[in-house]
């Protein structure tokens, strides 16, 4: 049986869903909504949080918030259909948004609690529909945080200072209420992203430089293994306290400023499992330079090159691979016409990139789907917009 990519809706046809998804559970209309892109993140794995670069761009896969002022009382209501299995209504407080159950609501109780014009805001009732795969290492966490303040934005029409105020505030939000202490990665290409382009984003500085991503003859390749992660676990925050630990002990403020000589020069410092993590980042911080600068000259061997040896990087020095993400890795690799792949996102599962040849895309997903032991998933995307309104 052919491999065949997922269909992916439309975002017309995800508003239109919210729209009668809201009126038939709150019995009136729908007046303002969001809507905000997943993410593919290219090269550039746990450099964010070490103030390193980050290579992503915004998927065709988003996530759509619509709502209203609610019809009567003092509280919001919020049900999910975005697939996580728990749309039952959840009901808070503009004033009580502390984190509970069910966790998904963390995500939006937090935006909530971090909108710039949080004293604005009415009770209100509001859907969410999305078609970002969950726990995919495609960032349907920051697409919801992102959706969500775009929706408030429009509900009282005061938006925030900036883009970058915007995904701060984002990043805030999973920092406080999903306990995640996630980079600004997922947020700002959130926000930010550019259609037809890359957005190769320092995360030091928070500027960002767009690289066009738009030859009809490449594509990009997402898999899902379909093995699920949970990374609220301790394997997140060990590795990041590791590199914050690190750069430390060398008197830096962060990773960024160290290279990989003097991270040898000092090696008697780290024990061999730090010393390790701490090599993944400092080799992946100048990759994904240098991968951005081929990807704007057209020299996609090279770039292809460096996502293989960030995946190697990833597997063997940071240790957040799996053998499904390996084998799906493996697998692309045996392809004529793929450049390069790598597991993408935060790692234990989610997701590989492939990028290769469009004319190849058939014989790879066939490829991989023979060689992998699971059932995977295939995209095929083109970099999409960032955050926009969306029309009721």
């Amino acid at each position: 049986m052919a491999a065949n990519a997922e269909e992916i809706p439309s975002l017309e046809t995800l508003v239109e869903k919210a729209k009668m998804l809201f009126k038939d559970t709150f019995g009136h209309e729908a007046s303002a909504g969001g809507a905000a892109p997943g993410r593919v993140n290219l090269i550039g794995e746990h450099t964010d949080y070490n103030l390193g670069f980050v290579f992503p761009m915004a998927l065709p896969l988003v996530t759509v918030v619509v709502g209203a002022a609610a019809a009567e009382g003092a509280n919001c209501r919020v049900k999910s259909f975005a697939g996580s299995g728990e749309d039952l209504p959840v009901e808070f407080g503009l004033d009580r948004t502390e984190p509970g159950e069910p966790a998904w609501a963390n995500y939006f109780k937090g935006v909530v609690s971090h909108f710039h014009a949080a004293k604005l805001l009415p009770a209100f009732e509001a859907v969410i529909v999305g078609s970002v795969p969950l726990g995919g290492g495609v960032s349907s966490s920051a697409s919801l945080e992102v959706a969500t303040y775009t929706f408030l934005e429009e509900l009282t029409k005061d938006k925030a200072g900036s883009e970058k105020e915007k995904a701060l505030a984002c990043q805030a939000a999973e920092h406080s209420h999903a306990g995640m202490p996630c980079g600004i990665m997922d947020q700002f290409i959130s926000v930010m992203a550019r259609p037809g382009a890359a957005l190769l984003i320092d995360c030091k500085t928070l500027e960002a430089r767009t690289v066009p991503l738009s030859d009809p003859s490449v594509a990009v390749l997402i898999t899902n293994s379909n093995v699920k992660h949970q990374l609220t676990g301790s394997e997140y925050p060990a590795r990041r306290s590791a590199c914050l630990d690190s750069a430390a002990l060398l008197g830096k403020e962060s990773l960024r400023d160290v290279d990989l000589a003097m991270l040898e020069e000092n090696k008697d410092k780290f024990d061999e499992v730090t010393y390790r993590r701490v090599k993944h980042v400092v080799t992946e911080i100048p990759r994904t330079e240098e991968a951005a600068d081929a990807l704007e000259n057209g020299d996609y061997p090279t770039f292809g090159r460096l996502m293989v040896d960030s995946h190697v990087s990833l597997r063997d020095d940071f240790e957040v691979s799996c053998p499904e993400l390996d084998q799906l890795v493996a697998a692309a690799m045996e392809v004529t016409g793929v450049f390069g792949s790598r597991m993408t996102g935060g790692g234990f599962g989610g997701c590989t990139v492939t990028l290769l040849k469009q004319a190849s895309v058939p014989a790879a997903m066939a490829h991989m789907t023979a060689k992998y032991e699971g059932k995977p998933t295939f995209y095929v995307c083109k970099p999409e917009t960032g955050a926009q309104p969306v029309k009721l």
